[in-house]
Order: structure tokens, then sequence, then C-alpha cells
């Protein structure tokens, strides 16, 4: 499998919930299936309520275990490091680990930037995507909540 690239989200004036979305949108309109993993169950859960109500006049196919079906949901929210629907882009929220990320043709991650636990586990994320070689990306809001890539 070719290289994989990985981009570094730094949440600083945004909510998960105020990137998310959209990130989420992009990816669908590229004919991308997705997996999000979050580092908790509870945090799975949260996020599969969220993405149900997070627009009136919008919707993100999106499932869970408990749904089934797995391997047609365009958008899986896992806690573990499945891929049941084939996803070739992956997203890692809240404490996820790292994982095998060979598979895919990019991994995004999005830590809170006031996080220190969540900033320091970026940084060994870094190291580590940067030292098996895969193309690494840093984004940073800048004060109008638009991304600029900084590394």
């Amino acid at each position: 499998m070719g290289m994989t690239e990985v981009l570094f989200y730094h949440l600083e004036h945004s909510s998960l919930e105020g990137v998310l979305p959209s990130l989420l949108e992009k990816c669908l309109e590229r004919q991308w299936n997705v997996v999000v993993q979050t580092g908790t169950v509870r945090g799975a859960e949260e996020l599969n309520r969220m993405l149900w109500s997070y627009r009136d006049d919008s919707f993100l196919p999106h499932g869970t275990k408990k749904n089934g079906n797995e391997g047609l949901q365009p958008i899986f929210i896992a806690d573990d490091d499945s891929n049941p629907n084939g996803a070739s882009v992956r997203f890692l929220l809240d404490g996820a680990g790292l994982g095998d990320i060979s598979g895919y043709i990019r991994v995004i991650f999005i830590f809170a930037g006031h996080d220190v636990a969540a900033v320091a586990q970026a940084r060994e994320n870094w190291k580590t995507v940067n030292a098996a070689g895969h193309e690494a990306t840093y984004w940073q809001q800048n004060a109008a909540s638009r991304w600029e890539q900084k590394g």
C-alpha cells in the first residue's frame, strides 16, 4: 500500500461539533467511505447523537455497531480500530489510538489545543507518522476559524 496522507487538525477556536460535520461532508462528496474512531464507547455514542442533529437542513448518513449493516454505512462510528465499511479515510478523535494506518488514503487527527494530554498525544503521533514515512501536515485555526497549514 502507498503512503497515507495524515492531517493533524489543532482545534483552537471551534468545537469538534463545529468542524467535524463539514469535514465529513467533503469526504462523502468525494465518494469516500469514512470511519470515525473515538477513544471511548461513550464518545462514539455522543458523536452518533450529534451527527443526527447538528443541522436541520442536512443529513450525514452514519451508523454504529448498534445500528447494524456496518458495511453499508458511508460513515461508521467506531470505538476500536475496525473498518467494516472498507473506509479509505479514518478520523481519530478523543484520544483514539494510532493503530495501523497504512491502508488509508487519508487519516485525520482532530485534537483540542487546550487539552495538554491531547497535544502531547498529537506530538507523539506526529513523530510516529513521520518515522513511518507517511506524509504529515499540521493545520491550525486562525482567529477567523479558518484552517491554515503550519507544518
